[in-house]
């Protein structure tokens, strides 16, 4: 039965048995008021406290109390903790401030935080009528968020640290903000949660037994972002989405990869960042004309992504976002189609599913948010046709309601790529009300029930891009290594290629140095497990200190682990190397049936390797699989 307790702190519903003590009743009551104990509560029938219960042995039928009754509760003024000021509570009242000092943010912002975030302007002819040494409401500084300067730029989401000055300027808190959050003074930033909240202390049943207005998400309506995390996209280099491209065309087929780099301030946009892409990395995935499929939820995918970002750690980068392409040739020789546009759709659904799936592994670190986390700084980019049909890339973020949504089990792809379907509740999945508004065709704003469906343009933040006026790439090496997981296109990373690719140092550590400047070479080289972590990080001082790159080159040179790779590769002939793909000798990390890959030319006859009896090769597509595969790992089509 429930028994109603009414106290300083709430009103509480206990549910205890017919057989259950007046104690027991206490103690499932204790820490929903948050008393020392049972023992430091009094309990009674009525508010005044006169006639205390305290027949603790006794159950609660025989007290006559039954199903419904409300009691009265407080906690012992002399079991209440001491108002007298101390140095622990004191510490523990700096609260927010405390726990804003202890989260490690990106440089970025905290380089940024130091700025005052002023805009400053010039002095205006026509308006300004004082002298040099004077400003007026024409001329003095404007806040970076100020909207009719955003709209005078362009600019249809501000920055992150815009959004934030914004907020911070409610609790007058303006200028260089490095100082941290001030004491007693509230987080002003939470991601949303659209799950059911754990741990109410009304009194029901935890979800999914029972829930109520507590602790129950409240309505969503979905809306543009004003801000976004990221507002630029750079490619360091042409050539790095050129060497992605070069797939596509030699194949006619789609490619994925992850984007390494760093984030740096972008002076385009008052208090801006920019995703500086260095490398770009393309994990295991099978490749068809019209699409990717990557096992991004699989093992082996997190264990090739986390040897990536080894490397990127170690060369002072990390994985700023991902990059597909949707490439069509088009009639015209030379054209792709142009498939995205307002009339269709920019990303499809399952993309957005995608995105914020990834958004969701990389949170970003933040001192002003509860948690710690806010948002996240992971960007997507597409490559597709333009309305002029060239090649052209195109970059969005989710937004952090589209992260929550999925977060919290509510959204689902459609067969309709420009529709996100909403999901029905079930036992253990609560579904809030969601929302969404439009403006209709008598211009008026109207607000529409997004269950089933809601177009995905709710979810999305597009931004900007572009490539540097001189490039300069940090992997600039003149001899680029064969980029991995391409066996299937003749362009496999073995032993052999490192080999030729070594001995065109010819001895010289500088030589060494630059064709170290290389991402696809280090993964490759981690991946062998011949080098130990700390020449690993020596290989990538090359990337990380371009100055000492002759030293490092030198020092890893001489190193154990580089010298017994490098008798191995000299004792070794060409052709004990040349099968040995890099995909082999990762041991677990790829199924067997992607473990070898045929050397053979694609115009060869698709029986030829396939005498061993072990293995046959598909006559579609010439991947070579398990004896055991009834249909090919890489094109899906039937063995005969």
């Amino acid at each position: 039965m429930i028994i109603r307790v009414r106290a300083p702190e709430g009103m509480f519903r206990i549910e205890v048995g017919v057989e259950d003590t007046l104690a027991q009743l206490l103690e499932k009551l204790a820490p929903a008021m948050k008393a020392p104990g049972p023992d430091a509560i009094l309990l009674s029938r009525d508010v005044a406290h006169r006639g205390l219960l305290a027949e603790f042995e006794r159950s609660v039928v025989s007290l006559g109390l039954k199903h419904g009754d409300m009691l009265f509760a407080t906690v012992a003024p002399s079991a209440r903790p001491s108002v007298e000021p101390s140095p622990a509570p004191a510490a523990a009242s700096a609260g927010p401030a405390a726990a804003s000092r202890s989260v490690v943010q990106e440089q970025v912002d905290s380089q940024l935080e130091r700025d005052g975030g002023l805009i400053k302007r010039q002095r205006d002819g026509r308006m300004c009528k004082h002298g040099g040494n004077s400003m007026c409401e024409y001329c003095m500084p404007i806040e970076p968020y100020d909207k009719g300067y955003l709209e005078e730029k362009g600019v249809k989401h501000m920055s992150f640290q815009a959004h934030l000055r914004k907020i911070l300027t409610n609790h007058k808190i303006r200028g260089d903000i490095s100082g941290g959050l001030p004491p007693n003074v509230p987080f002003p930033l939470e991601d949303p949660d659209y799950r059911v909240r754990a741990g109410c202390l009304s009194g029901h049943a935890p979800w999914p037994a029972g829930i109520c207005s507590k602790c129950q998400p409240s309505a969503i309506t979905l809306q543009r972002q004003p801000f976004r995390m990221v507002d630029n996209v750079e490619f360091s280099s042409p050539d790095i989405v050129d060497r992605l491209l070069a797939f596509w065309r030699a194949t006619r087929c789609q490619r994925f990869g992850l984007l390494y780099g760093r984030y740096d301030v972008s002076p385009d946009v008052p208090l801006g960042i920019k995703a500086v892409v260095e490398a770009i990395y393309e994990p295991a995935q099978s490749w068809e004309p019209d699409g990717v499929r990557v096992a991004v939820e699989s093992d082996a995918f997190a264990r090739e992504v986390a040897r990536a970002d080894a490397v990127a750690e170690a060369c002072g980068m990390r994985i700023v976002g991902m990059i597909f392409t949707d490439l069509t040739p088009a009639a015209e020789p030379g054209k792709v189609l142009y498939r995205r546009h307002a009339d269709s759709y920019f990303l499809t659904s399952l993309e957005c599913r995608l995105a914020a799936f990834m958004q969701l592994r990389s949170p970003n670190a933040c001192r002003w948010a509860r948690g710690g986390r806010f948002g996240s700084k992971f960007v997507t980019c597409c490559v597709g046709g333009n309305q002029d049909g060239d090649v052209d890339i195109s970059a969005w973020q989710l937004s952090n309601s589209a992260m929550a949504m999925l977060a919290a089990d509510l959204i689902v792809p459609s067969s309709q790529p420009s529709k996100m379907c909403v999901q029905e509740p079930t036992a253990t999945r609560y579904v809030p009300d969601v929302f969404y508004k439009y403006t209709n065709e008598y211009n008026l704003p109207v607000t529409a029930n997004a269950k089933p469906a809601f177009p995905v343009e709710y979810l999305l933040v597009n931004l900007t891009h572009g490539f540097p006026l001189a490039a300069s790439s940090a992997f600039g090496s003149d001899s680029p290594f064969a980029i991995e997981n391409r066996e299937h296109v003749q362009q496999p990373q073995t032993l052999g290629a490192l080999k030729r690719h070594v001995e065109a140092a010819a001895g010289s550590p500088a030589r060494l140095a630059a064709l170290l400047a290389d991402f696809h070479l280090l993964v490759y080289l981690a991946g062998l497990d011949i080098l130990g972590a700390d020449e690993i990080r020596l290989a990538a001082r090359v990337v990380r200190e371009p100055a000492e790159a002759a030293v490092a080159g030198q020092q890893l040179m001489e190193s154990p682990g580089w010298q017994t790779l490098a008798l191995m590769l000299r004792e070794a002939s060409d052709s004990d190397l040349g099968g040995a793909s890099s995909m082999a000798t990762r041991g677990s990390d790829v199924p067997d049936s992607l473990a070898s890959v045929s050397s053979r030319p694609a115009s060869s006859e698709p029986g030829a390797a396939a005498g061993a009896g072990s293995r046959w090769a598909c006559r579609h597509c010439t991947f070579e699989n398990s004896a055991a595969a009834d249909s090919c790992d890489m094109c899906a089509l039937p063995r005969d």
